[in-house]
Protein backbone atom coordinates (compact mmCIF):
# COMPACT_ATOMS: atom_id res chain seq x y z
CA UNK A 1 0.00 0.00 0.00
CA UNK A 2 1.62 3.40 -1.21
CA UNK A 3 1.79 5.99 1.33
CA UNK A 4 -0.10 8.67 -0.53
CA UNK A 5 -3.19 10.00 1.65
CA UNK A 6 -5.45 9.77 -1.26
CA UNK A 7 -4.64 6.22 -2.39
CA UNK A 8 -8.39 4.64 -0.95
CA UNK A 9 -7.76 1.10 -2.13
CA UNK A 10 -4.47 -0.77 -3.41
CA UNK A 11 -3.46 -0.18 -6.88
CA UNK A 12 -4.28 -3.70 -7.95
CA UNK A 13 -7.74 -3.10 -6.36
CA UNK A 14 -8.16 0.27 -8.56
CA UNK A 15 -7.12 -1.83 -11.34
CA UNK A 16 -9.48 -4.46 -11.13
CA UNK A 17 -12.26 -1.62 -10.63
CA UNK A 18 -10.78 0.52 -13.33
CA UNK A 19 -10.28 -2.65 -16.01
CA UNK A 20 -14.33 -3.65 -15.18
CA UNK A 21 -15.64 -0.81 -15.13
CA UNK A 22 -18.09 -0.18 -18.29
CA UNK A 23 -18.55 3.45 -19.55
CA UNK A 24 -21.71 4.28 -21.76
CA UNK A 25 -21.38 7.64 -24.13
CA UNK A 26 -25.31 8.76 -23.86
CA UNK A 27 -24.05 11.89 -26.10
CA UNK A 28 -21.56 13.95 -27.23
CA UNK A 29 -22.32 17.83 -27.43
CA UNK A 30 -19.73 21.00 -29.30
CA UNK A 31 -20.24 24.19 -26.77
CA UNK A 32 -19.23 27.46 -28.34
CA UNK A 33 -19.70 30.54 -25.82
CA UNK A 34 -19.48 34.56 -26.87
CA UNK A 35 -18.67 37.20 -24.99
CA UNK A 36 -21.42 38.18 -23.02
CA UNK A 37 -23.41 35.21 -23.39
CA UNK A 38 -24.71 32.05 -21.23
CA UNK A 39 -25.09 28.66 -22.24
CA UNK A 40 -27.69 27.08 -19.89
CA UNK A 41 -28.64 22.91 -19.38
CA UNK A 42 -31.16 21.75 -16.90
CA UNK A 43 -30.66 19.06 -15.26
CA UNK A 44 -30.65 15.70 -16.78
CA UNK A 45 -30.34 12.15 -14.90
CA UNK A 46 -26.83 10.88 -16.69
CA UNK A 47 -23.84 12.91 -15.18
CA UNK A 48 -22.00 14.98 -17.40
CA UNK A 49 -17.97 15.46 -18.91
CA UNK A 50 -17.06 18.82 -20.06
CA UNK A 51 -13.39 19.77 -21.77
CA UNK A 52 -12.10 22.98 -22.49
CA UNK A 53 -10.81 23.50 -25.58
CA UNK A 54 -9.76 27.20 -25.33
CA UNK A 55 -10.70 30.38 -24.43
CA UNK A 56 -11.42 31.75 -20.80
CA UNK A 57 -14.56 31.71 -19.15
CA UNK A 58 -16.50 30.07 -16.06
CA UNK A 59 -18.87 27.65 -15.02
CA UNK A 60 -21.77 27.20 -12.42
CA UNK A 61 -23.15 24.26 -11.71
CA UNK A 62 -26.02 23.88 -9.03
CA UNK A 63 -25.78 26.21 -6.70
CA UNK A 64 -22.10 26.03 -6.22
CA UNK A 65 -19.95 28.74 -6.25
CA UNK A 66 -18.47 29.58 -10.09
CA UNK A 67 -15.36 28.27 -11.20
CA UNK A 68 -12.66 29.88 -14.01
CA UNK A 69 -12.58 27.74 -17.46
CA UNK A 70 -9.02 27.94 -18.64
CA UNK A 71 -7.82 25.50 -21.69
CA UNK A 72 -7.63 21.95 -20.80
CA UNK A 73 -9.88 21.90 -17.62
CA UNK A 74 -12.04 18.71 -17.29
CA UNK A 75 -15.26 18.74 -15.18
CA UNK A 76 -17.55 16.11 -14.21
CA UNK A 77 -20.79 17.25 -12.97
CA UNK A 78 -23.52 15.29 -10.67
CA UNK A 79 -26.50 13.62 -12.56
CA UNK A 80 -29.45 15.74 -12.11
CA UNK A 81 -27.65 19.12 -11.18
CA UNK A 82 -28.10 21.96 -13.75
CA UNK A 83 -25.17 23.85 -15.11
CA UNK A 84 -23.80 27.02 -17.14
CA UNK A 85 -21.30 28.05 -18.93
CA UNK A 86 -20.93 31.64 -19.17
CA UNK A 87 -18.00 34.65 -20.93
CA UNK A 88 -17.77 38.12 -19.45
CA UNK A 89 -17.95 41.13 -21.97
CA UNK A 90 -15.56 43.34 -21.01
CA UNK A 91 -16.27 45.74 -23.42
CA UNK A 92 -19.14 46.94 -22.01
CA UNK A 93 -21.82 46.64 -19.22
CA UNK A 94 -24.76 45.23 -20.35
CA UNK A 95 -27.44 42.14 -19.48
CA UNK A 96 -25.73 38.86 -20.01
CA UNK A 97 -27.47 36.94 -22.73
CA UNK A 98 -29.21 33.67 -21.95
CA UNK A 99 -29.38 30.56 -24.56
CA UNK A 100 -31.12 27.63 -23.51
CA UNK A 101 -29.52 24.58 -24.44
CA UNK A 102 -32.25 21.40 -25.44
CA UNK A 103 -29.81 18.63 -25.60
CA UNK A 104 -32.53 15.87 -27.02
CA UNK A 105 -31.42 12.10 -25.08
CA UNK A 106 -32.89 10.96 -28.56
CA UNK A 107 -30.38 11.93 -31.00
CA UNK A 108 -27.13 10.17 -28.88
CA UNK A 109 -25.57 8.83 -32.18
CA UNK A 110 -24.87 12.22 -33.73
CA UNK A 111 -23.04 15.50 -32.51
CA UNK A 112 -25.57 18.00 -31.33
CA UNK A 113 -24.18 21.50 -31.02
CA UNK A 114 -25.11 24.36 -29.00
CA UNK A 115 -23.83 28.50 -29.88
CA UNK A 116 -24.04 31.30 -26.91
CA UNK A 117 -23.19 34.03 -29.50
CA UNK A 118 -23.47 36.24 -32.45
CA UNK A 119 -19.46 36.99 -33.13
CA UNK A 120 -16.49 34.57 -32.61
CA UNK A 121 -16.58 32.43 -29.52
CA UNK A 122 -14.18 32.71 -26.53
CA UNK A 123 -14.82 29.35 -25.08
CA UNK A 124 -14.69 25.85 -26.97
CA UNK A 125 -16.19 23.24 -25.11
CA UNK A 126 -16.73 19.05 -25.85
CA UNK A 127 -19.37 17.80 -23.24
CA UNK A 128 -20.84 14.85 -23.07
CA UNK A 129 -23.54 12.91 -21.16
CA UNK A 130 -22.24 8.97 -19.88
CA UNK A 131 -22.67 6.63 -17.72
CA UNK A 132 -20.33 4.20 -15.80
CA UNK A 133 -21.68 1.10 -14.30
CA UNK A 134 -20.57 -2.37 -12.84
CA UNK A 135 -22.94 -4.86 -13.44
CA UNK A 136 -26.72 -3.56 -15.13
CA UNK A 137 -26.58 -0.96 -12.43
CA UNK A 138 -24.10 -0.06 -10.05
CA UNK A 139 -23.01 3.58 -10.59
CA UNK A 140 -19.70 5.05 -9.95
CA UNK A 141 -21.19 8.69 -10.41
CA UNK A 142 -24.42 7.59 -8.46
CA UNK A 143 -23.25 9.37 -5.29
CA UNK A 144 -21.39 12.32 -6.59
CA UNK A 145 -22.64 15.44 -4.91
CA UNK A 146 -20.25 18.28 -5.98
CA UNK A 147 -18.66 18.71 -9.29
CA UNK A 148 -14.87 17.35 -9.94
CA UNK A 149 -13.05 20.59 -11.31
CA UNK A 150 -9.13 19.20 -12.99
CA UNK A 151 -6.68 20.87 -15.15
CA UNK A 152 -5.12 19.22 -17.08
CA UNK A 153 -1.77 19.89 -19.78
CA UNK A 154 -1.91 20.01 -23.48
CA UNK A 155 0.24 16.65 -23.28
CA UNK A 156 -2.38 14.74 -21.51
CA UNK A 157 -4.24 14.70 -24.48
CA UNK A 158 -7.44 14.73 -23.35
CA UNK A 159 -8.54 17.13 -25.91
CA UNK A 160 -7.70 15.01 -29.19
CA UNK A 161 -9.20 12.24 -27.34
CA UNK A 162 -12.71 13.93 -27.34
CA UNK A 163 -12.17 15.59 -30.59
CA UNK A 164 -11.62 11.30 -31.97
CA UNK A 165 -14.85 10.38 -29.87
CA UNK A 166 -16.75 13.33 -31.80
CA UNK A 167 -15.34 12.77 -34.96
CA UNK A 168 -16.31 8.93 -34.43
CA UNK A 169 -19.85 10.08 -33.74
CA UNK A 170 -20.01 12.20 -37.01
CA UNK A 171 -18.68 9.53 -38.74
CA UNK A 172 -20.70 6.97 -38.10
CA UNK A 173 -18.82 4.01 -39.07
CA UNK A 174 -18.87 0.73 -38.20
CA UNK A 175 -18.20 0.18 -34.52
CA UNK A 176 -18.72 3.72 -33.59
CA UNK A 177 -20.12 2.73 -30.26
CA UNK A 178 -16.77 0.91 -29.16
CA UNK A 179 -14.86 3.40 -30.42
CA UNK A 180 -16.34 6.05 -28.28
CA UNK A 181 -16.70 4.47 -25.28
CA UNK A 182 -13.28 3.13 -25.26
CA UNK A 183 -11.77 6.81 -25.57
CA UNK A 184 -14.06 7.96 -22.82
CA UNK A 185 -13.01 5.17 -20.34
CA UNK A 186 -9.52 6.29 -21.64
CA UNK A 187 -10.49 10.08 -20.19
CA UNK A 188 -12.07 8.88 -16.90
CA UNK A 189 -9.37 6.35 -15.93
CA UNK A 190 -6.61 9.32 -16.72
CA UNK A 191 -8.74 11.18 -14.36
CA UNK A 192 -8.76 8.66 -11.63
CA UNK A 193 -4.98 8.51 -12.03
CA UNK A 194 -4.68 12.19 -11.28
CA UNK A 195 -6.76 12.02 -7.94
CA UNK A 196 -4.07 9.43 -6.97
CA UNK A 197 -1.55 12.82 -6.81
CA UNK A 198 -4.09 15.73 -6.21
CA UNK A 199 -4.07 17.70 -3.16
CA UNK A 200 -8.56 17.63 -3.66
CA UNK A 201 -9.09 14.20 -1.93
CA UNK A 202 -12.48 13.74 -4.63
CA UNK A 203 -12.00 10.27 -5.07
CA UNK A 204 -13.46 9.70 -1.70
CA UNK A 205 -16.24 11.31 -3.14
CA UNK A 206 -17.42 7.99 -5.07
CA UNK A 207 -19.88 5.87 -2.60
CA UNK A 208 -18.30 2.98 -3.81
CA UNK A 209 -14.69 4.19 -2.34
CA UNK A 210 -16.05 6.42 0.50
CA UNK A 211 -16.10 3.07 2.80
CA UNK A 212 -12.64 1.87 2.28
CA UNK A 213 -13.31 -1.93 4.17
CA UNK A 214 -16.11 -2.06 1.95
CA UNK A 215 -14.49 -0.68 -1.09
CA UNK A 216 -12.09 -3.35 -0.37
CA UNK A 217 -14.47 -5.94 -0.48
CA UNK A 218 -16.06 -4.72 -3.84
CA UNK A 219 -12.85 -4.44 -5.07
CA UNK A 220 -12.82 -8.63 -4.89
CA UNK A 221 -15.79 -9.42 -5.72
CA UNK A 222 -15.59 -6.94 -9.64
CA UNK A 223 -11.99 -9.08 -10.05
CA UNK A 224 -13.41 -12.49 -9.52
CA UNK A 225 -16.89 -13.05 -9.99
CA UNK A 226 -17.27 -16.35 -10.65
CA UNK A 227 -15.42 -16.95 -7.03
CA UNK A 228 -17.30 -19.24 -4.04
CA UNK A 229 -17.97 -15.71 -2.47
CA UNK A 230 -19.90 -16.05 0.75
CA UNK A 231 -21.23 -12.57 2.65
CA UNK A 232 -19.19 -14.35 5.98
CA UNK A 233 -15.74 -14.17 4.12
CA UNK A 234 -16.53 -10.88 2.46
CA UNK A 235 -17.03 -9.50 5.96
CA UNK A 236 -14.15 -10.88 7.11
CA UNK A 237 -11.78 -9.40 4.43
CA UNK A 238 -13.93 -5.91 5.38
CA UNK A 239 -12.62 -6.70 9.07
CA UNK A 240 -16.32 -6.37 10.05
CA UNK A 241 -19.35 -8.48 11.60
CA UNK A 242 -21.52 -9.58 8.92
CA UNK A 243 -24.51 -7.30 10.03
CA UNK A 244 -22.00 -4.34 9.85
CA UNK A 245 -20.76 -5.51 6.38
CA UNK A 246 -24.51 -5.98 5.23
CA UNK A 247 -25.93 -2.77 6.53
CA UNK A 248 -22.46 -0.41 4.87
CA UNK A 249 -22.44 -2.49 1.56
CA UNK A 250 -26.27 -1.64 0.93
CA UNK A 251 -25.36 2.15 2.13
CA UNK A 252 -22.51 2.47 -0.39
CA UNK A 253 -22.81 0.29 -2.93
CA UNK A 254 -26.89 0.68 -3.00
CA UNK A 255 -27.41 -3.03 -3.16
CA UNK A 256 -27.17 -6.02 -1.34
CA UNK A 257 -23.71 -8.34 -2.29
CA UNK A 258 -26.09 -10.67 -3.49
CA UNK A 259 -27.76 -8.15 -6.05
CA UNK A 260 -24.44 -6.72 -6.67
CA UNK A 261 -22.24 -10.05 -7.35
CA UNK A 262 -25.47 -11.59 -9.41
CA UNK A 263 -24.90 -7.98 -11.48
CA UNK A 264 -21.67 -8.69 -12.06
CA UNK A 265 -21.90 -12.00 -13.58
CA UNK A 266 -25.24 -11.71 -15.61
CA UNK A 267 -23.12 -8.42 -17.01
CA UNK A 268 -20.16 -10.85 -18.24
CA UNK A 269 -22.28 -14.28 -19.01
CA UNK A 270 -23.96 -11.82 -21.96
CA UNK A 271 -20.64 -10.35 -22.96
CA UNK A 272 -19.31 -13.94 -22.93
CA UNK A 273 -23.05 -15.06 -25.09
CA UNK A 274 -22.34 -12.22 -27.58
CA UNK A 275 -19.06 -13.54 -28.54
CA UNK A 276 -20.74 -16.93 -29.40
CA UNK A 277 -17.56 -18.40 -28.79
CA UNK A 278 -18.51 -20.60 -25.20
CA UNK A 279 -21.27 -22.77 -24.63
CA UNK A 280 -24.18 -22.03 -22.32
CA UNK A 281 -22.59 -24.87 -19.75
CA UNK A 282 -19.26 -23.33 -20.19
CA UNK A 283 -20.45 -19.93 -19.81
CA UNK A 284 -22.19 -21.10 -16.28
CA UNK A 285 -19.62 -22.01 -14.93
CA UNK A 286 -17.33 -19.69 -15.95
CA UNK A 287 -19.86 -16.53 -13.87
CA UNK A 288 -20.30 -18.81 -10.73
CA UNK A 289 -23.07 -21.49 -11.58
CA UNK A 290 -22.34 -25.32 -10.75
CA UNK A 291 -25.96 -25.78 -11.80
CA UNK A 292 -26.80 -24.79 -15.44
CA UNK A 293 -30.83 -24.86 -14.68
CA UNK A 294 -29.77 -21.91 -11.50
CA UNK A 295 -27.87 -20.12 -14.29
CA UNK A 296 -30.58 -20.05 -16.70
CA UNK A 297 -33.30 -18.98 -14.64
CA UNK A 298 -30.83 -16.18 -13.32
CA UNK A 299 -29.88 -14.91 -16.38
CA UNK A 300 -33.84 -14.87 -17.78
CA UNK A 301 -34.44 -12.65 -14.38
CA UNK A 302 -31.73 -10.44 -15.42
CA UNK A 303 -32.22 -10.33 -19.08
CA UNK A 304 -35.45 -11.19 -20.37
CA UNK A 305 -34.30 -14.04 -22.56
CA UNK A 306 -32.97 -17.12 -22.09
CA UNK A 307 -29.06 -17.71 -23.02
CA UNK A 308 -29.88 -20.68 -25.63
CA UNK A 309 -32.14 -18.66 -27.60
CA UNK A 310 -29.54 -16.75 -29.30
CA UNK A 311 -27.30 -19.67 -29.77
CA UNK A 312 -26.23 -20.97 -33.55
CA UNK A 313 -28.28 -24.22 -34.58
CA UNK A 314 -26.00 -27.12 -34.64
CA UNK A 315 -22.64 -25.65 -33.58
CA UNK A 316 -19.76 -28.19 -32.18
CA UNK A 317 -18.62 -27.49 -28.69
CA UNK A 318 -16.08 -25.23 -27.91
CA UNK A 319 -12.68 -25.74 -25.96
CA UNK A 320 -12.75 -25.53 -22.37
CA UNK A 321 -12.43 -22.28 -21.08
CA UNK A 322 -8.31 -21.44 -19.76
CA UNK A 323 -8.44 -22.05 -16.01
CA UNK A 324 -11.65 -23.35 -15.61
CA UNK A 325 -12.38 -24.46 -11.69
CA UNK A 326 -14.88 -25.63 -9.66
CA UNK A 327 -17.67 -22.94 -9.64
CA UNK A 328 -19.64 -21.23 -6.54
CA UNK A 329 -23.23 -22.00 -5.93
CA UNK A 330 -25.98 -19.49 -6.64
CA UNK A 331 -24.79 -15.66 -5.89
CA UNK A 332 -23.07 -14.65 -2.51
CA UNK A 333 -23.79 -17.42 0.24
CA UNK A 334 -25.36 -16.51 3.32
CA UNK A 335 -22.65 -18.29 5.43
Amino acid sequence: MSDSPNLVLPRSDLDALMATLDVEVIGLIECLVSPGWRLSFGSADAPSIHYNLSGTGRMVVGGFSAFALVPHTLVITPAKTPFHIEVDDRTAAKTVNVVEAQWDPRFGERVQRFVAGDVDPMVMLICGYFRATYGSSIDLFAGLSTPIVERFEPGDELGSKLQAALAEISGRQVGMQAMTTAILKQVLVTLVRRSLNSTSVWLERFSILSDRQIALAFADMVARPSADHSVMALAQKAGLSRSAFMARFVRAIGCSPMVALRQMRMKRAADMLAARTFSVEQIARAVGYRSCSSFLRAFRQAHGYAPAETEGEGRSAPPALPGESGAAEDDVRDT
